[in-house]
């Protein structure tokens, strides 16, 4: 909570260098706002934003939690305080309001979509977040039902191609990361082609991503790891060129994992607003 108060106060100073040159028109009075949804979304972030909120001085009547699913014309929650400084907040809480709740709602959209063909299917997010923003955008990919996948580099040894170019193959990549890696790090090598895939797996890998493969390849590869017993040896994710028009038949291959960098790179933003609606009463 105090890190992301921390990264709010950053993002209202870069709203505000100097001073809110509009707001001086106001008084320093009471008034109650409504955050009002004018598209239908998934609610993420609102409980860490009301939080934010009353560390300021306001008083918030929360009316949905993170995870519920709202529609058009809902009322989110119900804002009390000096609308002076409330106008100073609107936009910053807004857009991560609003963003939040978009990748909220996306991947809940995939992993339903996924999950009528694969019920116990995970649906990733991937490194492709906004900087600054990754612990959040991760946050409302969880609180959609998707998987968080790493949080940064430190969490795993991800072999991708670029490493493999320099490293000299996937046999190699292997042995080296092997002698590195600590007992509490899974090691996961992108792979291309059958051949990659199953080497990957007689060499120890815990994970392979199955990058750009169409499903008939993903299910060719499957089969001859089932062929070979090493199927139950590894986590199988797919990734790349999936998207939500064909996320089921990437999932009736049988992947465990399917990752979706849309999840966050480019989603679109629930629209949500915020609107004085009258001076307190009190």
């Amino acid at each position: 909570m105090e890190l992301f108060l921390k990264k709010f106060l950053e993002w209202i100073e870069e709203d505000i260098p100097y001073v809110d040159v509009t707001t001086r028109l106001l008084d320093d009075e009471c008034y109650e706002a409504i955050l009002l949804a004018k598209s239908d979304g998934v609610v993420a972030g609102l409980n860490i934003l009301v939080k934010v909120l009353e560390r300021f001085g306001f008083e918030v009547k929360q009316f949905l939690r993170d995870g519920e699913e709202f529609s058009k014309g809902t009322i989110l929650a119900k804002i009390r305080g000096n609308v002076r400084k409330l106008l100073m907040l609107e936009r910053t809480l807004l857009n991560i309001l609003s963003r939040l709740c978009g990748i909220a709602r996306l991947t809940r959209v995939a992993v339903r979509k996924a999950r009528t063909v694969n019920p116990k299917i995970k649906i990733a997010a991937t490194r492709k977040t906004t900087p600054g923003m990754r612990l959040l955008e991760k946050y409302a990919v969880e609180v959609g039902g998707g998987d968080t996948h790493r949080f940064g580099l430190s969490d795993m040894i991800l072999i991708k191609d670029n490493h493999l170019r320099v490293l000299g193959g996937v046999e190699n990549a292997l042995k080296k990361a092997k002698k590195i890696k600590s007992f509490s790090h899974k090691i996961e090598i992108e792979v291309t082609s059958i051949e990659d895939a199953i080497r990957a797996a007689e060499l120890g890998a815990d994970i392979i991503m199955l990058d750009n493969m169409s499903p008939r390849e993903i299910e060719s590869v499957i089969r001859e790891l089932e062929r070979r017993g090493l199927r139950r040896r590894v986590i199988v994710e797919a990734s790349g060129g999936i998207n939500l028009e064909n996320i089921e038949e990437y999932a009736a291959t049988g992947v465990d994992i399917i990752s979706l960098g849309m999840l966050t790179h480019s989603v679109p933003s629930c629209d949500i607003s915020l609107e004085v609606v009258k001076k307190c009463e009190d």
